[in-house]
């Protein structure tokens, strides 16, 4: 009983910060990051445009607060592009993916994702890939784009669930990243996204701070599977939920 009221007594402590200091700098760190990315992107290069947007999620870390842990760093062989595949919990998972993994990725989103005001226009300026989910065959041209992006270090992260699954249990997996490092001959970097669930509960806006992070799991080579998709599949299911803090 005295651990709940403790919980209590925080937890609405945290909510006027929440409202009053976290929201509206959270508002401006998403604009002036998004310029920053776009200008870098178009002056410099699309890996400089991708560097701002690791300085935005991490600043988004830094606000909520969440205290980040990344294990496993020594499985990531430099220069080299990857399919990476994690699991996919909350729209957290995207601060801690692109604050704290140290690799050059692009982001597979949606293409509505595109009509956001700033961040869609830095995300395409970066070469972020948008996926036109309307038919099969729109969604094919999209991940043809991805093919093309997918050189000289960088890779792609794509969350084969699909959506957010808000807590620790996974969702059936979609096919579409395995089919991917199949016909690029990739290896699949599988990262699990831990307690990234306990910093947005259930509940309209309902985040509170919390320690979450990345395992990064040795690669998967696909070769290995002879085009066995649904082997791949069970495979890099298996060493996600094989994770713990």
């Amino acid at each position: 009983m005295e651990r709940k009221q403790e919980f209590l007594w925080w937890y609405w402590l945290y909510q006027p910060y929440k409202w009053f200091v976290f929201t509206p700098l959270m508002l401006v760190n998403s604009i002036v990051f998004a310029i920053l990315a776009a200008l870098f992107a178009l002056a410099i290069s699309p890996r400089a445009g991708s560097f701002m947007g690791h300085c935005w999620a991490r600043v988004s870390c830094w606000l909520t607060p969440v205290w980040a842990f990344v294990k496993g760093k020594e499985n990531i062989e430099r220069k080299k592009s990857y399919v990476i595949v994690a699991n996919h919990q909350t729209g957290w998972d995207i601060f801690l993916l692109y604050g704290y993994l140290p690799v050059d990725f692009r982001w597979l989103m949606k293409k509505e994702l595109r009509k956001v005001p700033f961040i869609g226009f830095a995300s395409e300026k970066v070469g972020h890939i948008f996926i036109d989910r309307s038919s099969p065959r729109a969604a094919m041209h999209s991940l043809e784009e991805a093919k093309n992006k997918l050189v000289n270090g960088n890779s792609v992260v794509i969350f084969p669930e699909g959506t957010r699954s808000r807590n620790k249990e996974m969702r059936p997996f979609k096919k579409g990243a395995f089919k991917l490092a199949f016909e690029l001959g990739l290896d699949i970097l599988p990262i699990t996204i831990v307690n990234s669930y306990k910093i947005k509960r259930k509940g309209f806006y309902n985040i509170v701070p919390a320690r979450a992070g990345l395992v990064i799991h040795p690669v998967i080579h696909p070769a290995d599977f002879h085009n066995d998709i649904d082997g791949l599949m069970l495979k890099t299911r298996r060493i996600l939920e094989s994770a713990d803090e």
